[in-house]
């Protein structure tokens, strides 16, 4: 009776899991037939054919053949007319939200097809718009797991300009990059992604606006030696998702997307003779700069970012060469990867070197003592370059801090409360059972059944007295638990998810997603659900293993002679299972945490994953880290049955005993209570289940052990920032990616910061976050030192909108207003000014309208406009904008900054800009190199200074000087 809630409860974990799985494998997949793929013979001129063809995120496959009026009125793209031929660059273009990314997913057949034909011949690389990395390797990340080619290889670094990068990475293109490329800037994520569908060296290419997230020159240069006609790519067909409106006249064909529909098709030409909103798009694109000095650019010597053609080897299928560190494209060092790959350190060089004269002197190292010192430190070094540290499997018994942390955090009072019941409940048990034997040897020795009404009262009453007394120290007890448990499950969640809130960035770099959601999943599912059970059953098996021993020694006492051993026994079957199954179940939590790394991984890339056709890698990848998992679990479950035998021996040997001392007990005539000698029995009949069972829970128990100045009301009332002589780092030990930054930013002014990537702008916002903290100086905020101040105080009064928007599972309204603090009128008001309106009302549910986890169901222009209207509801004094418009046509571009310039006048606004023409009437420009401030200033008196870094860079971007 005492599993039996147990048995339920697990029951109906049971079913609503299976029910999980039930819904999870009826759901509907992704059709193979909605794409016709055909291998590329070279039969073919038409690489892509899309005819009269209807496609919708999420309608499902018709059981019907749809009618014109239902595909239509269900179609995200509708009416797409397409033939590509091979070899041909296809460029896509539209405002934001016009379906130039779906048009893409249509091709992959992420999208249902709604009726009509697609074919695609030949196999398909992609590179998102969003940049998928994973937690490998560089080289791992462009190889993709196809064959090592080392000259193809580096020939692909080179032509996607990231052969200057490795020569700051520690371990070169065996430095790991970090879960979701966290070590990347969004520049070298781009990269990385374009590299690793250009070494696949596939017949089609989808190319989602990959050059939107780096700048300008770096974008010219990938154009020419990736895309462009003269490109790696030259002979593969391409289609070209862009705003880049200076690289269309380079392609064979362009096609303009309006509300999910082809509305003109030809080529460059042809589109701007005939005068339609494609000639629009280019005269907006030519109104937001000014006429270009190409002249200048070409000439200009001292422009740092200025590239001669002469400056790339051209190469062919026999002969490539590789840049080195000094390579005439002077990219910066990578951004945020100065977290771990800053300027290359000596050490590091003269490790360099060290390997470079092994690799090529003829002498050779004698000493074995020198060869395993070499290899040890070279050992070392490769763990204190590594990212991802293996995570740290604790040895030996847990702590009795664990289990007095967790006693404290469910309060003193209510733990007291429920020991203290829980052992009345088993006295009284026993009181009632040992009130029934004496009943039973009343009658006996009376030798009559016959009783008085009073006698059979009362010993009914002091019965149900004993009965009435379980059931209240019971429930009592058990609602003690209940509370307790609740408010220890807030006490020890609380605190950890405050911590990992708080948590600088160098934790998110050397901790994988799926071990902090291995703790926050399975172990806070441990102390939810499951350690307050445990504890009750624990403490329960163990009265229940006291009051059996105790009965049974009183009844028969000569049982005393078979304790010690039956207890030395039961203590060497524990001595060697504990440590065992202690550590096996550690191993399991280490050995977890990689499957909910790879399961989010996948899920973050399933696109490119199905696209690049890796399937099955990926399948037998998890399955091999499942099998990792069930390995060990194999091994719990051996070393539980090994647990029960030896137990059920001792417990059978009690029930021997106990019955056979009883027997001999009585004819010797040593017995005066047959009643007593049956309730020994029975107790010890139950005895081998209880022993048992008291272990495993107390095993599990054991698994699952693990001052500030508050600002004024109204502050910041101002917004003036200051930086101190300031300078930060990722992580300790790693190079400065600030250093002693001075500057004063007063109250309202719009700061411009640019620079090369790695020249540390991001790490100039984060560190105003607080997201890593100073190495030195100090930040001050209308006077207030942001170190003392506590995190939530300073980030709930600054905001910013990233480069990579953030959008959570939920309403349209949650994302913009997650606590609720505005009216429907003011979200309106905000969409309106973030020219989000028309696509808000044009939703099914309006504010309603449910967002996927990330944003995945609109377009990543849109998610964009969302974080903008979120930062105008909240409207701080200080606004951060990195990037924020990146993924937006010019004219949608030039509408928000207008919005910017309008909505913000009394705040200071920072903004990280690859278009500078969106900075140029700022107050100021600050110009970042290596981390230092190399130009702050207005920017005419910047471009009226010929030997600026700001000026090359407007030169290169074709952004005329304002200089007469």
């Amino acid at each position: 009776m005492t599993m039996i809630g147990l048995l339920i409860n697990q029951t109906v974990q049971a079913l609503v899991s299976n029910k999980r799985l039930k819904e999870f494998l009826v759901a509907e997949e992704i059709s193979d037939n909605a794409i016709d793929r055909t291998p590329e013979t070279g039969g073919s001129l038409e690489a892509i054919s899309v005819r009269d063809a209807d496609f919708s995120w999420g309608a499902g496959t018709l059981e019907t053949e749809p009618t014109d009026t239902d595909s239509r009125s269900t179609a995200t793209i509708q009416d797409i007319q397409l033939e590509v031929r091979r070899g041909t660059l296809l460029a896509v273009v539209g405002k934001v939200g016009s379906g130039k990314s779906s048009l893409l997913s249509a091709l992959l057949g992420e999208m249902d097809k709604l009726r009509g034909y697609v074919g695609v011949r030949g196999q398909v690389a992609y590179v998102p718009q969003t940049a998928w990395i994973r937690n490998m390797s560089l080289r791992d990340n462009i190889v993709f797991g196809k064959p090592f080619d080392r000259k193809y290889y580096d020939k692909v670094l080179d032509v996607c300009a990231l052969t200057p990068d490795l020569a700051t990475l520690p371990l070169g293109d065996d430095t790991e990059i970090g879960e979701k490329g966290i070590n990347l800037s969004g520049g070298q994520k781009a990269r990385v992604s374009l590299a690793r569908a250009v070494y696949q060296n596939y017949d089609v290419y989808l190319l989602d606006d990959p050059l939107s997230a780096v700048d300008s020159h770096v974008g010219k240069h990938i154009f020419e030696k990736v895309i462009g006609p003269n490109g790696i790519l030259r002979n593969k067909t391409r289609i070209l998702v862009t705003h880049g409106i200076s690289f269309l006249k380079e392609a064979d064909r362009i096609v303009l997307l309006e509300n999910g529909r082809i509305t003109e098709s030809g080529t460059y030409t042809e589109l701007l003779a005939h005068k339609n909103k494609f000639s629009e798009l280019v005269e907006e694109d030519k109104g937001d700069t000014s006429s270009p000095k190409e002249e200048l650019a070409d000439e200009d010597p001292k422009s740092p970012l200025n590239y001669e053609d002469d400056d790339f080897a051209e190469y062919d299928e026999s002969a490539m060469s590789i840049f080195g560190a000094e390579a005439a494209i002077d990219i910066e060092m990578p951004a945020n990867i100065e977290r771990q790959m800053s300027t290359a350190s000596d050490a590091l060089q003269a490790s360099q070197n060290d390997r470079t004269r092994s690799s090529v002197s003829p002498r050779r190292l004698t000493s074995q003592t020198l060869e395993n010192t070499a290899a040890k430190a070279a050992t070392d070094k490769f763990n204190k370059d590594k990212l991802i540290q293996k995570e740290h499997v604790e040895t030996g018994r847990v702590k009795r801090t664990v289990y007095l942390d967790y006693v404290t955090a469910a309060g003193y009072f209510l733990s007291s409360v429920f020991f203290l019941l829980y052992c009345s409940f088993q006295v009284l048990q026993l009181g009632r059972s040992v009130w029934l034997s004496k009943w039973a040897d009343d009658n006996v020795e009376s030798g009559n059944q016959t009783h008085t009404s009073t006698s059979i009262g009362v010993r009914l009453g002091v019965y149900a007295l004993f009965g009435i007394g379980e059931a209240v120290s019971y429930y009592i007890a058990l609602i003690a638990l209940l509370f307790g448990g609740i408010a220890a499950s807030k006490n020890l969640h609380s605190p950890v998810l405050q911590r990992i809130m708080q948590a600088p960035m160098s934790f998110f770099d050397t901790t994988p997603l799926g071990r902090i959601l291995n703790r926050f999943g399975k172990d806070i599912e441990v102390v939810d659900s499951v350690l307050a059970i445990n504890f009750r059953y624990f403490i329960m098996c163990l009265t229940q293993i006291v009051a059996t021993l105790f009965i049974i020694t009183v009844t028969t006492p000569v049982f005393v002679v078979v304790i010690v051993p039956l207890a030395l026994l039961y203590y060497v079957s524990l001595k060697f299972y504990v440590p065992t199954s202690r550590q096996l179940k550690r191993l399991e939590s280490i050995n977890r945490s990689p499957i909910y790394s790879h399961f989010g991984e996948t899920i973050q890339g399933s696109s490119s994953i199905r696209a690049f056709g890796k399937t099955d890698e990926f399948c037998l990848e998890i399955e091999g880290r499942v099998d990792r998992f069930l390995r060990i679990k194999y091994l719990s479950l051996v070393a539980n049955r090994w647990l029960a035998v030896r137990l059920e021996f001792v417990g059978n040997c009690v029930v021997l005993f106990a019955a056979l001392f009883a027997a001999l007990s009585n004819e010797g005539g040593l017995i005066s209570s047959a009643g007593l000698v049956g309730l020994s029995v029975s107790y010890a009949l139950n005895i081998t289940e209880v022993l048992n069972f008291a272990v495993r829970q107390r095993l599990r128990l054991r698994h699952p052990g693990m001052s500030k100045e508050k600002p004024p009301k109204d502050w910041p009332q101002a917004g003036a920032i200051e930086f101190v002589d300031y300078s930060t780092r990722y992580r300790p030990g790693l190079e400065l990616v600030v250093k002693n930054i001075s500057a004063q930013i007063h109250p309202c002014e719009k700061i411009g910061i640019v620079g090369r990537t790695g020249a540390g702008k991001s790490s100039l916002t984060l560190a105003l976050f607080r997201m890593i903290e100073p190495a030195d100086g100090k930040i001050l905020i209308d006077g207030l030192d942001i170190r003392y101040l506590g995190l939530h105080d300073l980030r709930s009064n600054l905001t910013i909108i990233p480069q990579e928007p953030v959008l959570f599972s939920g309403t349209m309204r949650f994302n913009l207003d997650p606590f609720n603090r505005h009216s429907d009128d003011e979200i309106w008001r905000v969409l309106e000014l973030a020219h989000l309106k028309e696509f808000a009302r044009a939703l099914p549910d309006g504010l309603a309208h449910n967002i996927s986890e990330g944003g995945d169901n609109i377009s990543l222009g849109q998610r964009q406009l969302v974080c903008l209207a979120r930062a105008l509801l909240r409207r701080t004094k200080i606004l951060v904008l990195d990037e924020a418009t990146a993924a937006v046509d010019m004219y949608t571009d030039s509408l928000i900054q207008e919005t910017i310039r309008r909505e913000f006048q009394h705040s200071t606004v920072f903004t990280i800009a690859h278009r500078l023409n969106t900075i140029i009437d700022y107050n100021r420009v600050m110009v970042l190199d290596k981390g230092e401030i190399k130009e702050l200033d207005s920017p005419d008196a910047l471009l009226n200074n010929t030997e600026s870094l700001f000026s090359a860079m407007a030169i290169d971007a074709k952004l005329g000087s304002k200089r007469e």
